[in-house]
């Protein structure tokens, strides 16, 4: 078994972008066209296997516009997210490519993002990337030769001005969709809007945010945002998952950089009978509440290890039943194939 499946037509490993978008991407696509968009996190496996990876991504293309191969995330070790994106579009699903700056210099970016791009890549996250200390090899020695916002206007250049930072020019310059992350909900809570504006300025086309569980505070980060016009320059997916547990939720307000739980939430997790099910019955709501809140464009979805509850929560949530009923008879609503 050679590990590869068959999600339709292969992806076009170059395309000029339509009329309008910097990309071919069917996230692109759905973002601009105003439909509520669905992107979701791979975890990646500690494995040399791609079937391990085709496993995880099935239920994540039912129902997401593209799926994230993370970068290494909280500095430990996975499969590669060039690796995991090189099998993702083989077998035709849309790709979000996790970069980030704390393991490979401007060199090696560089040519990562072309090598990606031909692959059929066409989205791709910026990140500075969590320091080695918070992970399990820290011994590693650090690069960041670059920070997001540093990276950003890095493949700005490469796409628009078609030259790597060098001046050297590039034949075919990688057509990609650009992201970064946010933290709304993280103190200084007044100075996040103005860290977006910063890296909207440096070219981020589309934010992930990360999880959300406060909606008034997120409200709060919202308003600012759209008192900036941050709202008419970038589409902001924000970010959703299930919690497993109260203890969970404790472990994760506690280890995890950039997350913030209220003690209401993990009170009621304590509270619930079936915690996994309050977990996703949670996660539903949220999603139900952020549609109604103007200037979200989507939802980013991370379930670590629970890939099979995402599309649960996402047709349960009823986000896709729109698009459904206008596209009826047209392209698939998932992430795979990419057309």
């Amino acid at each position: 078994m050679s590990g590869f499946e068959d999600h339709g037509d292969f992806v076009r490993p170059y395309e000029e972008p339509p009329p309008g978008h910097v990309s071919s991407s069917r996230l692109e696509r759905v973002l601009r066209s105003g439909r509520f968009a669905v992107t979701a996190e791979l975890n990646p496996p500690d494995s040399a296997d791609p079937a391990d990876v085709f496993e995880a991504a099935r239920p994540l293309g039912e129902v997401a516009d593209a799926i994230n191969a993370t970068d290494a995330s909280g500095a430990n070790c996975h499969m590669s997210s060039i690796g995991i994106s090189a099998l993702l579009t083989r077998a035709g699903y849309g790709t979000v490519y996790q970069i980030s700056c704390r393991d490979r210099n401007r060199i090696a970016i560089q040519g990562d993002v072309l090598g990606a791009a031909a692959m059929g890549v066409r989205n791709v996250l910026c990140l500075t990337g969590d320091g080695v200390g918070v992970g399990d090899q820290p011994g590693a020695k650090p690069v960041f030769d670059f920070d997001s916002l540093s990276l950003l206007r890095t493949i700005r250049t490469m796409r628009d001005d078609g030259v790597f930072l060098s001046g050297r020019k590039i034949s075919r310059p990688p057509r990609m969709f650009l992201g970064a992350a946010e933290n709304p909900c993280i103190e200084p809570h007044e100075w996040r809007p103005e860290r977006l504006a910063k890296k909207v300025d440096a070219g981020a086309e589309f934010i992930q945010t990360n999880y959300i569980f406060d909606i008034p505070l997120f409200e709060k980060f919202m308003a600012r945002v759209r008192d900036l016009g941050l709202d008419k320059r970038v589409f902001i997916l924000a970010g959703v998952g299930p919690l497993a547990s109260a203890k969970a939720a404790r472990w994760m307000r506690s280890n995890v950089p950039g997350i913030h739980i209220p003690d209401s939430v993990i009170a009621r997790m304590e509270g619930a009978q079936k915690p996994g099910e309050e977990g996703k019955k949670l996660c539903i709501e949220l999603i139900q509440r952020m549609r109604e809140i103007p200037g979200v464009a989507g939802v980013h979805v991370m379930a670590y290890r629970r890939e099979h509850q995402v599309s649960e929560i996402i047709l349960e949530s009823g986000v896709l039943e729109g698009r459904r009923a206008r596209r009826r008879g047209s392209e698939p609503t998932g992430a795979g194939p990419e057309a």
